[in-house]
């Protein structure tokens, strides 16, 4: 009875006091880089009044985040984590003081919206190199701070703690633009990009866990990509997602929508944005209490097919609460994508590869939401916005049909196994 308390308590990774700080550190890291993205996002459409120039602030990251990723990933499983994730925080909060000076008149009022416009692409880029860094550290961190029987509850509660973070990160810079300009918004981003440091500083240093240190990059990566395209589990989820976000990347086009179409200005604007989120949250904390463990498989592609669903509903709707709500489910749904997906690559990534495995799992998830921006701005330019949101819903849907299909083997997967065998483990 004892050992059944134990796999079913929902507080699990809770009781160790440095994981509490990393969820700390977590949620503001993403409350300012989710709070950033919109800003920057709300700034450059009022400067080009451009669907397309939304796109590029997602291509601008994506180019240094993909380029970078694989020798983040070899860097990240070679090196101390803490301190890498310092190097990290820092590189951030510069770009975030650089953004505050760019949007700051008395700065830039002399120079003419192109020039601003390039500016902050620049940095953007930028940040797309320290993007690649972050994601595999902060990765491999979270397997360093608790046992391994606490990895399934542990990223239940990092994804809960990430979507409190996407949720008030954009709800705050939809209000703040309205409150206090968009100026003033980049100084509270900066501020809690300062938070997170002072949060990592309570966190220890950590053993590198890796037995091939000095291993050359390529021998490194050609490892870590072994690993990845030769586990279907892995590789299927990391692709399933990366379709969703790809195609499904509605919420790049959000601004469009709340200017021009639905007409709900800055404050709706945050509104809309924080509206998956919040459905997400719901979600994943649900999780901690319900396990996702059992029909993983099912229920991811099930999740997958209603946020297509929603994101075709989205598109069609005419009306601001209607059009909040399928963001809403789109959350609900999405929430479950990410429980899983985490869950799995705690599960089934060796420790001395985490580093790498993050690398990739940025590659095809989180640099595809960047992608998937240059995706529907690109095509919102060429078929009209709401023909875009539409297409990206249809393939969404169409690439779960396929997957079902396709992939019994991760369709039948069930994640109760592996949990039951990590909870062993002392």
């Amino acid at each position: 009875m004892k050992n059944n308390e134990k796999k079913n308590d929902p507080y699990q990774a809770l009781r160790y006091r440095e994981f509490n700080v990393f969820l700390l550190l977590r949620f503001a890291m993403v409350f300012a880089w989710s709070m950033q993205f919109i800003v920057i996002e709300w700034e450059v459409y009022s400067l080009t009044k451009d669907p397309l120039s939304l796109g590029f602030i997602g291509l601008m990251e994506i180019i240094p985040a993909v380029s970078m990723a694989l020798f983040a990933g070899h860097i990240v499983d070679q090196r101390e984590k803490k301190g890498l994730l310092v190097k990290c925080i820092l590189g951030f909060s510069a770009i975030s003081f650089g953004l505050f000076l760019l949007t700051w008149p008395k700065v830039v009022g002399g120079w003419s919206k192109d020039y601003i416009l390039y500016s902050i692409y620049a940095l953007v880029f930028v940040g797309g190199i320290v993007r690649a860094f972050m994601g595999p550290t902060i990765f491999s961190l979270l397997s360093l701070i608790i046992p391994k029987k606490a990895y399934p509850n542990a990223a239940t509660w990092s994804s809960t703690v990430w979507q409190i973070g996407a949720v008030m990160g954009p709800a705050l810079a939809g209000f703040s633009i309205n409150w206090i300009g968009v100026h003033w918004s980049m100084c509270l981003v900066f501020g809690f990009s300062i938070l997170s440091l002072i949060a990592l500083s309570q966190i220890s240093k950590k053993p590198i866990l890796n037995p091939k240190i000095g291993e050359s990059i390529k021998d490194s990566l050609t490892e870590g990509l072994t690993f990845v395209f030769k586990n279907q589990i892995v590789l299927g989820a990391l692709s399933l997602d990366m379709i969703a976000v790809l195609f499904g990347g509605a919420v790049a086009l959000l601004p469009v929508f709340a200017q021009d179409i639905l007409k709900v200005g800055s404050e709706g604007f945050g509104i809309l944005r924080a509206a998956p989120a919040v459905g997400s949250f719901i979600t994943v904390l649900v999780s901690a209490y319900v396990p996702l463990n059992k029909n993983a498989g099912k229920k991811l592609l099930a999740a997958i097919f209603v946020f297509g669903l929603s994101i075709i509903l989205f598109g069609i709707s005419t009306y601001f609460w209607l059009s909040v709500f399928a963001l809403f489910l789109s959350g609900l749904a999405d929430g479950i994508s990410v429980v899983i997906r985490q869950t799995i690559l705690q599960l089934k990534t060796p420790d001395h590869m985490r580093g790498r495995v993050g690398a990739v799992n940025s590659i095809f998830v989180g640099s595809s939401n960047e992608l998937g921006a240059f995706e529907s701005g690109a095509t919102a330019k060429l078929m009209g916005t709401v023909t875009s949101v539409i297409f990206g819903g249809s393939v969404t849907l169409l690439t779960v049909i396929i997957t079902a299909l396709k992939s019994p083997t991760f369709r039948n997967l069930d994640l109760n196994r592996d949990m039951e065998d990590h909870q062993k483990i002392e």
